[in-house]
Order: C-alpha cells, then structure tokens, then sequence
C-alpha cells in the first residue's frame, strides 16, 4: 500500500508545478471616453474605479453624487482613482456644508514607502502612507479661496486667490459649485463656475491619479458633508 500512496503524493506534487501562479492584483482597466471625448471617472451608481486613502471618512452614492461624510479623530481622507492621469482637462461639480473644508487633488501620489522630492535646493520628505499633491481647495470658510492651489502633504499654498477678488466671489455657499482644471505640462489652470482663479507654473509632479477629499475635523462630533458629481475628464496626453 505504500507504493500506490507514494506515486500519488508524486503526480500531485508535479501537478502542482506546473500549475501557473496566481496573478497578482492589479488595477481594473482603463476608463474609456464616451462619444462626447470625455471619460466619466465616476459612474453615478456606485464607487467602482475608486479606493480611499488616508483617513475614515465615509463615503457614499446617493442620487448620483459621492457623499463624503467627515468623521471625528481621523485624518484628511482621499477617494482616489485607481489610474493616474497627466495632462487632461477635468471638471467637477461640488456642494460643501460650511464649516467643512475639501478638495479636488490632481497628479496626486500615495506610496507605501517614505518619498522624497527635490525642490528648489531642499528636501521635501514624505512619510509612507501620505497623500500627497496638487490640490485644488474646496473652501467654504469666509475668505473663500476655491480654486486655489495647495500642494497637499508637501509645501502648502502655490497659488491662493487673496488677489483675486472676481475668483472669491464666484463660490456659491450651500449652492453646486463647478470647477475646471486644466493641466498641460508644467501649467495648472483653474476656473470656479466660470471665473478664472489660479495660473500656476509647476513641474514637481507631472502625472498622478485624481481624488476627493474630505478635510479632517478634528475631534469634532457632528457630521458634515461635502458632495461630489459629474466627475469627467479629458485625457490629453498621459505618459
């Protein structure tokens, strides 16, 4: 009996070898664009195409918006696209409950391992896990800088809207709000419900994926929502 359960254990043991490994995980396929040339990066019935990184914020589909709700004791989170995107135009319609700040991140990165970037002599360090990147802020405060450009998680404003008063006043409090990005190389354009708002020159980061933010609040209990929808882009050239 010894014999047949060794020549068993045998082929078993070659079949097994031959087997092919198992493919890794990888990202789903690239989004397409529709008959109009624009792809839609969220499909209004749920979040296929999306991951979250950074903080526990919830979010959610309802009525065809992504609902980013804040949480308390949780950092600044990121609804992000599973593909990364480097010249493109990109429009994005929002509504954010004030007292809440959000964002729109473009070119943005998330690596498991520290990263650190050179900048005008110095060294930009990164901790492993940190979004990071161009962000166009969503800013329902008084001063009202949406549109604005801040570099997430690395050197804080590039271009805020304080001389632009046209920009300031074009944000809707408690209204649909839209923005327009346009990136071409190391140029970021940025428009809010039609006004132009930030022109920036910046060549740090020329390709990553897109997010929505929802902005920490601290230990603060009460839940605020910002919402997102009609997410669509126009791919110009990603290398």
């Amino acid at each position: 009996m010894k014999q047949p359960l060794l020549s068993l254990a045998t082929v078993l043991t070659a079949l097994v070898a031959l087997a092919p490994a198992a493919e890794p995980k990888s990202t789903p396929p690239a989004l397409k664009p529709e008959a109009d040339g624009w792809i839609r990066l969220f499909n209004g019935k749920d979040l296929q195409g999306w991951v979250q990184n950074g903080g526990k914020a919830d979010y959610r589909v309802e009525n065809a918006e992504i609902v980013g709700t804040s949480r308390p004791n949780t950092p600044n989170s990121f609804l992000c696209t599973a593909h990364e995107y480097g010249d493109f135009i990109l429009e994005v319609e929002f509504k954010i409950q004030p007292g809440l700040n959000a964002g729109v991140q473009i070119r943005s990165h998330c690596f498991a391992e520290p990263k650190d970037y050179e900048w005008k002599g110095k060294t930009i360090k990164v901790p492993a896990g940190r979004v990071h990147g161009y962000q166009v802020e969503i800013d329902a405060s008084p001063r009202a800088w949406s549109a604005g450009i801040y570099d997430e998680g690395r050197r804080g404003w590039l271009n805020d809207l304080k001389d632009n008063p046209a920009a300031q006043k074009a944000f809707k409090q408690r209204e649909w709000n839209k923005f327009r990005i346009e990136c071409r190389g190391d140029s970021i354009k940025t428009w809010i419900n039609g006004v132009a708002a930030a022109d920036l020159k910046d060549a740090l980061t020329p390709r990553g994926f897109i997010a929505l933010q929802v902005h920490g609040v601290g230990k603060k209990e009460e839940a605020m929502e910002v919402r997102y929808r009609n997410v669509r882009l126009q791919d110009l050239g990603t290398k």
